[in-house]
């Protein structure tokens, strides 16, 4: 007898949007997010470790250089959408302790229902705000990856949006830890100018990481920022570029000065 479909839909009452996942046609194991009638996640549940949408593949490969290859990290994840990540984490490094924030309780419970998480994974899930829930971590927890996936557009909310929130989340840092931003952002690049500028506030050097045109300003898309506790290891650089997807553009110094004074 086989399993059942994890395609449904749920109503999520905070937003009071519709939440549905449908299987993905072309991927053997793939399936969609969908908010509101937006796609907003893709999961593979046959390998978690294949990341389909670009800007979080970027931000995989951000992860896999944060610590040496397979050796376990302690990520949190602000805005858990389908966690994504959080099983690719798990894939690559088995052994993590994960934690994942995320303001919508029903969605949270269906993702994990209808799309359960690879065996084995050590995850802590917290229902609340990103900035808020931050603080209720018990304060001796410190963390290799914070990532911040909950912007989309100018309307970032203005709590987070800020220097004071990236030193809130740097101060939850391991010493090798890094603080990984995914900026969805409109032409003019408004939003990324103001968070290179915030997030350079509170870390010790910053990247951006992207497909290539985007740094243009005239085309809206996913800007990936990195806040490092010391100076931009300049390896990384040449890393992420090769490991795309392609074309791929590292900013960092004063080729990311053009951007954040633009």
């Amino acid at each position: 007898m086989s399993s059942p479909s994890p395609a449904g839909s749920r109503f999520l009452r905070t937003t009071g949007q519709h939440a549905a996942i449908e299987r993905d046609e072309f991927t053997d194991g793939g399936y969609i997010l969908s908010i509101g009638g937006a796609e907003q996640s893709h999961v593979n549940l046959a390998e978690p470790d294949d990341i389909f949408y670009e800007y979080l593949r970027r931000i995989g490969h951000i992860v896999d250089l944060a610590a040496p290859w397979g050796e376990p990290v302690t990520a949190l994840h602000l805005g858990a959408g389908a966690l994504t990540l959080a099983r690719y984490i798990q894939a690559t490094r088995p052994g993590s302790v994960q934690y994942a924030v995320e303001l919508e309780r029903e969605l949270l419970d269906f993702v994990l229902e209808r799309l359960p998480m690879p065996e084995g994974t050590e995850l802590h899930t917290v229902i609340g705000d990103a900035r808020e829930a931050l603080a209720t971590l018990p304060p001796e927890l410190r963390f290799d990856v914070v990532i911040l996936d909950i912007f989309s557009g100018p309307e970032a909310p203005a709590h987070i949006a800020c220097t004071e929130f990236y030193r809130e989340a740097a101060a939850r840092l391991t010493p090798r830890g890094v603080l990984v931003v995914n900026v969805g952002d409109e032409p003019g690049l408004t939003l990324v100018r103001s968070q290179v500028a915030a997030l350079r506030r509170a870390m010790a050097d910053v990247a951006a990481f992207a497909e290539s045109g985007l740094f243009s300003g005239r085309y809206p898309g996913n800007i990936i920022l990195v806040g490092t506790q010391g100076p931009w290891p300049a390896p990384w650089t040449a890393a992420l570029t090769a490991r795309g997807p392609h074309p791929a553009r590292v900013l960092t110094g004063v080729e990311l000065d053009a951007i954040a004074e633009a």
